[in-house]
């Protein structure tokens, strides 16, 4: 994300982009070998409780005990997020508790936290994300991470007669299970879908589509008026499965998802969900509603195109408008919109994609621990969810975690608003973490189909042939989308 969008992107051309879609499948990227980790498999599962000194007096607003005067070692990947939000958690931390911190902004997650591991002289709390990251998977079964069950069982900072793990988004602590425990904390709260320019659509006199057909409308009229309907990431075909995979969840509902996740024979051919989905999107590109040129695009490069209104409407996730902030134009008046509906959806128009991403993670070894835990504690208060969205655009795990008195950017406020809309009408799929290969697969038979290379029976039986190889991988029987 970013303007760092290539190293960002690393060699396999998805990095961190990759790791942001997985977010809503319980995503987690880059796997090191385990000879990397061998000098720290001696890490303990839970750390010194005094973090080496640096015990404080336990209090009912310091539960921890965490020592005024005392350092706390921060490590925070620096992709399209930036790393100011952190600099402002650091800042009030100092300010409230008298805690200095150590501040590394990188996107060498493993070059720069692997040989403090092998040291045993880890950061205090990472943010272990990006190309670059060291799995979670793998640092758990190196007795590296700390289990974080102390600080989601501590009394929240805004309401100290509840659990933390009370006040957040259901099913946002499950991508950082291990084992049964909670050892990485995804922080921010990720929706996908279309993104559109409230000021192009207000001087066009458009509307927000809540329907397929009236989406069709506004490309159609678009294209008439020399503007591309639907733009694009063409180079990384994930970005057009957020529009196809969306339609067919909303349309088969979550029994669709399920099909998909959990590898059955008709999860694509002999889907009427699945069917119905890819033929909307090929209308797309049979009557000529793509952006020109959008499949041959970068992301970065479609959508500067989309902030130079070229196209009405975008496929993306969240993290949209901070990756934009430097091509967007002040008055574009960014907008988040749920997956307009096919016809006879199961799911209603405020259904959107949503999950957690952005590991944050407490090193069983950490020199303060005390600190540790009561800086990931504040990192879920309302005043420092608040500071987050508003440094970086995004929201987080927590429940109603932004002040109302707060203004934010129209594509933040516009996905708190989708986010509130849709309740608990929210979904995943989970396939794309746990069958890498199978998600490649659908990605390329995407890839042809927006070519026009390929037609919508072709692509349902391409996705069919990558669901029956897989479903054969003996591998697959231990995961189970309920």
């Amino acid at each position: 994300m970013g303007s760092t969008s290539d190293e960002n992107h690393g060699s396999a051309g998805v990095g961190r982009r990759d790791l942001i879609k997985r977010s809503a499948a319980l995503g987690l990227i880059s796997v090191p070998t385990m000879s990397l980790l061998s000098a720290c498999a001696s890490g303990g599962g839970g750390g010194s409780s005094d973090g080496n000194g640096a015990q404080g007096q336990k209090s009912k607003d310091n539960p921890f005990g965490a020592k005024k005067g005392s350092k706390l070692d921060v490590m925070v990947f620096k992709g399209g997020y930036g790393d100011d939000y952190a600099k402002a958690w650091e800042a009030d931390f100092d300010k409230k508790l008298g805690i200095t911190s150590t501040h590394t902004g990188t996107q060498e997650i493993t070059g720069k936290l692997q040989p403090r591991l092998n040291a045993s002289n880890p950061p205090d709390i990472v943010d272990d994300s990006g190309a670059q990251q060291i799995k979670i998977d793998v640092l758990y079964k190196n007795d590296a991470l700390l289990d974080l069950s102390e600080v989601l069982d501590a009394p929240s900072v805004d309401d100290p007669g509840t659990k933390v793990r009370d006040t957040l988004i259901p099913g946002t602590l499950d991508p950082g299970v291990q084992e049964g425990k909670v050892v990485a904390l995804n922080y921010i709260y990720t929706v996908w879908g279309l993104w559109y320019s409230g000021k192009l659509f207000q001087e066009k006199g458009w509307q927000a589509p809540k329907t397929w057909d009236d989406f069709l409308a506004i490309c159609q009229d678009a294209k008439k008026q020399g503007i591309g309907g639907l733009a694009h990431q063409g180079k990384y075909p994930y970005y057009i499965n957020v529009a196809i995979m969306d339609l067919i969840a909303k349309k088969g509902g979550i029994d669709a998802v399920k099909a998909i996740d959990n590898l059955d024979p008709k999860a694509f051919v002999g889907s009427d969900a699945a069917q119905a989905g890819i033929e909307a999107i090929y209308e797309v590109v049979e009557k000529g509603l793509l952006m020109p040129g959008t499949n041959g695009l970068t992301h970065t490069e479609s959508q500067t195109r989309w902030n130079q209104y070229k196209a009405a409407f975008i496929t993306c996730g969240s993290w949209l408008e901070n990756e934009q902030l430097k091509q967007t134009p002040a008055d574009f008046d960014m907008k988040f919109l749920p997956m307009p509906l096919l016809a006879g959806s199961k799911m209603p128009f405020e259904a959107i994609r949503a999950g957690s991403g952005e590991p944050f993670i407490i090193p069983a070894k950490a020199g303060n621990l005390p600190a540790a835990k009561e800086f990931m504690r504040r990192m879920l208060s309302r005043e420092w969810s608040t500071l987050f969205a508003k440094e970086a655009n995004s929201l987080t795990i927590l429940k109603d975690g932004v002040d109302a008195s707060v203004k934010l950017r129209p594509g933040t406020q516009s996905t708190v608003d989708a986010s509130k809309a849709a309740g608990s009408n929210t979904f995943r799929f989970l396939y794309p973490d746990w069958y890498s290969e199978m998600d490649t697969a659908i990605q390329n038979a995407s890839n042809e189909l927006m070519a026009k290379r390929i037609q919508p029976k072709e692509w349902l039986k391409r996705c069919q042939a990558a669901v029956d190889k897989q479903a054969k991988d003996p591998a697959s029987k231990k995961n189970h989308h309920d």
